[in-house]
């Protein structure tokens, strides 16, 4: 990539806030209208997207990221994290399919414990 097309940090901080907005926003359309992307919070991060359950109550924690290069690991790593600071029972990583402007068509990953705490209501024991 040369350096007129690489993005400044700025420009991917836009990017980013851009590509929570968009999933937020088509969440809380499609499933909550109380979903809502979050202010930032540094240490104590608990995910971009706010306000997400599972049927049975369950806090779901969200992380986004639109990269040009994903890190699966790292990435999920944070969502982690954010998923402790929530006392959430799920975390999911939304991430960008590049070339694709949908919401509702971009990759979500998370763990085989998320989706099991996610269509249970309940995270495995020891987990």
């Amino acid at each position: 990539m040369t350096s007129a097309r690489r993005r400044s940090r700025a420009s991917a901080k836009s990017a980013g806030a851009r590509f929570e907005r968009h999933i937020a926003d088509y969440l809380a359309a499609h499933v909550d209208d109380r979903i809502d992307r979050r202010v930032k919070t540094g240490a104590a991060d608990r995910g971009d997207i706010g306000g997400v359950r599972t049927t049975g109550g369950g806090r779901v924690a969200i992380e986004c990221k639109d990269t040009a290069r994903p890190n699966l690991s790292a990435h999920h790593g944070e969502a982690e994290i954010a998923r402790g600071n929530d006392d959430a029972i799920a975390a999911l990583l939304v991430h960008k399919r590049h070339g694709v402007a949908d919401p509702g068509r971009q990759w979500v990953t998370m763990t085989v414990d998320d989706l099991v705490a996610i269509l249970t209501g309940e995270r495995p024991n020891g987990c």
